[in-house]
Order: structure tokens, then sequence, then C-alpha cells
């Protein structure tokens, strides 16, 4: 719908990495760059969450595990989708490879790992922090730039070896051609805002965290990830 809206600087749109996924899958003829983009505003960072095992404990033993038992890891993810994707991304990082169960939701694969049904799953705070502080799954990475507070002993995979950002981000973009006037405006805009307590703390309330980004940054964000995706779509295309 808004990439048929008039450029005339009176619409915006939000988009996130399943809009990158689905134009390399085939799902849409539609890519990012038929937008502008004006602001990433914020960031779920992802977690490889491990269900309970005798094998590994940490992400080093995970690893070790897995090269030794390549396509015998069980992993949950929406297939096509953005956990697909960074799923992907970690085997394509680290040398594995993974069995893949596809699950519609993260609750649904979260909930299937809890129950011994998968190895290792994609999830985020909000969906299975509950699970990890009883004792039922183990956070064996973040795919976050910094360690997390919420979870402050989790590293990062930067940490780990592997310059790897797995977020699920929420920007705002706008019709292909905009007046550049209007989009730095409503850049501004979005800057004052993403600094403002209460929007901060309505955003980590909803599980995600403020993370902003301009117009140059996002959009160099988006292009890198794109590079990411074309080189993965085989492995995404359902």
């Amino acid at each position: 719908e808004a990439s048929r809206r008039a450029a005339d600087g009176y619409t915006i749109s939000q988009v996130h990495e399943g809009l990158l996924v689905a134009t390399e899958t085939g799902i849409t003829d539609l890519a990012w760059d038929d937008f502008d983009p004006i602001a990433l505003m914020t960031a779920s960072p992802q977690y490889l969450v491990a269900g309970k095992s005798d094998n590994y404990s940490n992400f080093e033993e995970f690893v070790t595990y897995a090269k030794a038992h390549p396509g015998e890891i069980s992993m949950g993810v929406t297939l096509a989708g953005v956990p697909h994707l960074h799923a992907a991304m970690i085997e394509q990082a680290f040398g594995l490879e993974f069995k893949y169960v596809g699950y519609e939701g993260t609750g649904e694969r979260v909930r299937a790992l809890v129950g011994g049904n998968l190895d290792v799953a994609i999830g985020d705070i909000s969906s299975s922090k509950q699970f990890v502080d009883n004792g039922d799954l183990t956070f064996l990475a973040v795919g976050a730039t910094d360690r997390v507070d919420a979870a402050p002993d989790v590293p990062t995979f930067k940490e780990l070896g592997q310059d790897l950002e797995l977020n699920v981000t929420r920007g705002i973009v706008m019709p292909k051609g905009a007046p550049q006037e209007v989009r730095d405006t409503l850049e501004a805009a979005l800057q004052e805002m993403a600094q403002d307590p209460t929007y901060i703390e309505q955003t980590n309330n909803a599980g995600a965290n403020v993370g902003f980004r301009g117009q140059e940054d996002y959009r160099a964000y988006l292009s890198k990830l794109d590079e990411t995706v074309k080189s993965l779509s085989s492995v995404l295309a359902p």
C-alpha cells in the first residue's frame, strides 16, 4: 500500500528484516530500496536458545558438538522467515549444519524447545527469559552489538568471534522520492522521540530496545543485511 502512494511526504510506513527475506525468496517484488529509509527506531536482539542437553552448556561446547554431528542438531525457526535467516547466518559464520524444523511463531517453537522436541531455536527475551530463569532453557549467545542488560551473562556473537547482528528491527520509511526536506524533518523528530524517557520505557515494556539510526546509518544497515540475505537466498527459499 505504501509503495503505491504518492511520494509527497504525507505517507510513512514501517519495515523490518522480513521484507528483505520476502524479496529474496520471491514472496514479493518489492525491495527495501523501493522506499526511502528515514530512521531505524527499535531493535529486538535475537538469541540462540538451547534446551536441556548433556552435550553442551555454552556456545563453544555447542559449536564443537554441532561440528562433530553435522545435520543432527534440530533448529526451530519460521521457515523462509527472519528466524530462518538468523539461524542460517549462524550456520554460515561458524561452519555448522542444522536440521530445520518449521514453526509459525516464536512462542510455538519455544514451547517445543521446552518440551524437548527441539535442540535449539531462535528466540528473544520476551518469549524465553522466564524459561531460562527456571532452568528449562539456556541462552547460548545473543545477536546484539553489546551484552543486554536483561541477560548480562550471555555473550554476543562478536565476543564469540563473528560480527553478527541478529535483530528484529523496526524502522520508518517513505515512498521513494519524498522531498529531502520532509525526510530530514521527520528524521529529526524521530531522533528527538528516541530520547524521550516515556517512549524508551514503553518500547522496553514491549520487549524491544530503542536503537536510533538516521537515514545514512539505517540505509547502510539495510544494504549490508541485504548482501547477507542474498548470499543465503538458496537456503531460505521455500
